[in-house]
């Protein structure tokens, strides 16, 4: 299976070299290129890429309103942000607007391949230093307070009693959560827990609607946040 990707980018050098890289790939295509966020969207539109490579800062519209509102129009395209920045106030509004993956530019290529295949396969590939910010707001309510973005609402860590939430999973799904929250695709749950991947997806399905998350990033936020990983 070909995975098809979009590259959005202010910077045509930065564009260029992606596309050198990714051609080498046999299972990677690059059909289409964008250098701000407007140019982003009428692109997703046009060519329904899989995955969308993207900086943050942008002219016309930034990184963090383009995922914003490609999740609503296409949420089938994955977003992986690709940026120097992994502060707080870039990390934090990243997750919420629902990316699925933060990498660094300084990102050594096999990761940057590994990161788009895993997130194809519905997997969340985060840098080090995105994850442990995210981690920082887990563990510090005042945290995910602050920073832009703070007063909207934040699906990720969705408005449910915590412990009300957790006590509707059964054992499975709490399992199956558990290691959604590793970044664990549906096949590496199916043979981690030797049962079909199949089974999975049903439990997957049952605990995304438990949790009134839309999807295993959300989820896995969830869990994290509140300890409930294995």
């Amino acid at each position: 299976m070909t995975i098809t990707l979009l590259l959005v980018d202010d910077h045509a050098m930065v564009r260029r070299g992606l596309q050198v890289f990714l051609a080498t790939q046999p299972d990677l295509k690059v059909i289409g290129e964008a250098a701000n966020g407007q140019e982003a969207l009428d692109q997703t539109a046009k060519l329904r890429p899989d995955i969308i490579l993207m900086d943050l800062h942008m002219p016309a519209m930034d990184g963090i309103e383009t995922a914003r509102q490609l999740r609503v129009s296409h949420p089938a395209t994955q977003i992986i942000v690709l940026t120097s920045f992994s502060d707080q106030d870039h990390v934090l509004p990243a997750i919420r607007a629902g990316i699925r993956g933060y990498l660094l530019k300084d990102v050594e290529p096999e990761e940057l391949v590994s990161a788009i295949r895993k997130v194809h396969n519905g997997q969340v590939e985060l840098h080090a230093e995105a994850a442990g910010q995210l981690m920082k707001m887990m563990s510090d309510p005042a945290a995910e307070n602050s920073g832009p973005g703070a007063g909207e609402a934040n699906p990720a860590v969705a408005a449910v009693n915590p412990a009300a939430a957790e006590d509707q999973l059964t054992p499975r799904e709490r399992e199956v959560l558990g290691l959604i929250a590793c970044g664990m695709s549906n096949k590496e749950i199916a043979d981690a827990l030797v049962i079909t991947e199949k089974t999975v997806k049903t439990h997957v399905s049952h605990l995304l609607g438990k949790l009134n998350v839309a999807d295993r990033t959300q989820a896995a936020i969830m869990a994290l946040k509140n300890g409930w990983t294995r």
